[in-house]
């Protein structure tokens, strides 16, 4: 195990709210172990980025992980050749050029679909009704898996996510993963006997075009909808919420000092929605004085990172005219977030500013309270007009 220090944890506490207890390692013990997560947290930007890099000591290799036992063998578990190889035949599916010529105008008309939906009410909450359909829409599309309703993937999505994170072994966590788990496998199945005589540019359509083996096309479009869905979906209630709370923020948007774009990246820097990712050591090594030994757990916190008092100045607060090109809510090795590109034209280009240009005196109704440690983004966000 690691010689790291040790930093005590209120589970609940850190889910609720995980950046005080994060600015206290990162001044006190930047890389600590925690007990409540049995595992060591690297929790400074500068040395995320360097040893993120470095797979040959932190490994994406989990055998027996709790990724790899819900969703099966898949990208995001490989490193090396392996980890490449996949991503390749994923490319297709994700490239900017694909994400700007097929995808977004779908998006385009997702969310004005979703806006003629609402538009004869007058409230409603952000996440539940906007966002997790436009984002499930969206992700339905981009997966092939037009067999299946948004509410459905979104479902997918969260409990394959809960059992993926359950680092406390809650046996019920864990049903309700393999139940989702077992359930896309059976709408890959369907979809896939259709898309093979209609080829188009979904995930599953390229992927089976590239000759992917059925077990790692159905892992890796499960880990897809784990990040595809929770991504834009929180990040598309959560900047709204940032945006709705800071009405000069939103003020440099309607006068084009800072754009949508901008506002993306400073919301998701703020609050990542993937806020770790873990590792396990693959050789023993030394970083900064702290040892680690051949299979010890490590996080790497982006969330943290993202708020690094080193890096960015006031790190707690939402500032559009930031420079955030430091920032690393995707990650910043070979684990990129393949959707990264996806997801920003999805929430920059269209949820956000649409629904604003829609409603323009689009107002908060109520609390909004944020969850998630290892996935963080929020439960609820009433607004009216």
């Amino acid at each position: 195990m690691s010689n790291a220090p040790v930093t005590h944890i209120d589970p609940a506490a850190f889910a609720a709210d995980p950046y005080p207890d994060l600015a206290r390692m990162r001044h006190d013990a930047p890389i600590t172990f925690v007990p409540e997560l049995g595992a060591t947290l690297i929790t400074r930007r500068a040395d995320i980025h360097r040893e993120e890099k470095r797979i040959s000591v932190f490994s994406s290799v989990q055998p027996g992980g709790l990724m790899e036992k819900i969703m099966g063998l898949n990208m995001m578990r490989q490193d090396g050749d392996g980890h490449m190889t996949e991503r390749r035949m994923l490319f297709p599916a994700l490239s900017p050029r694909t994400v700007a010529e097929h995808w977004s105008p779908l998006f385009r008309d997702i969310v004005a679909a979703q806006l003629d939906r609402l538009a004869p009410r007058g409230g409603f909450d952000l996440v539940t009704e906007y966002a997790m359909p436009v984002s499930g829409a969206a992700l339905c599309a981009m997966t092939g898996l037009t067999n299946i309703t948004p509410a459905q993937i979104d479902r997918a999505s969260q409990e394959m996510l809960d059992a993926v994170a359950n680092y406390a072994a809650d046996p019920a966590l864990d049903t309700k993963g393999f139940a989702q788990s077992a359930f896309v496998d059976t709408a890959i199945d369907t979809r896939l006997d259709q898309i093979k005589d209609a080829p188009d540019p979904s995930i599953l359509s390229v992927l089976d075009r590239a000759g992917m083996p059925r077990p790692a096309i159905g892992a890796n479009v499960k880990v897809i909808i784990g990040g595809g869905q929770n991504e834009p979906r929180d990040a598309i209630a959560g900047l709204l919420w940032a945006l709705l709370c800071h009405p000069d923020q939103r003020a440099l948007l309607d006068s084009g000092a800072a754009s949508y774009r901008d506002a993306f990246a400073e919301y998701t820097r703020l609050v990542a929605p993937i806020q770790m990712t873990p590792r396990m050591v693959n050789t023993p090594d030394t970083v900064q004085g702290v040892r680690f030994e051949t299979g010890d757990r490590v996080f790497l916190m982006f969330g943290s990172a993202c708020r690094d008092e080193a890096v960015f100045e006031n790190p707690d607060r939402f500032d559009l005219t930031r420079d955030t090109s430091a920032a690393i809510p995707f990650g910043a090795g070979p684990h990129f977030c393949a959707g990264a590109a996806a997801a920003r034209t999805l929430v920059a280009d269209y949820a956000v500013p649409m629904i604003l240009e829609r409603f323009p005196d689009l107002a908060l109704a109520g609390d909004a309270p944020f969850h998630g440690w290892a996935f963080r983004g929020p439960l609820s966000v009433p607004v009216t007009w």
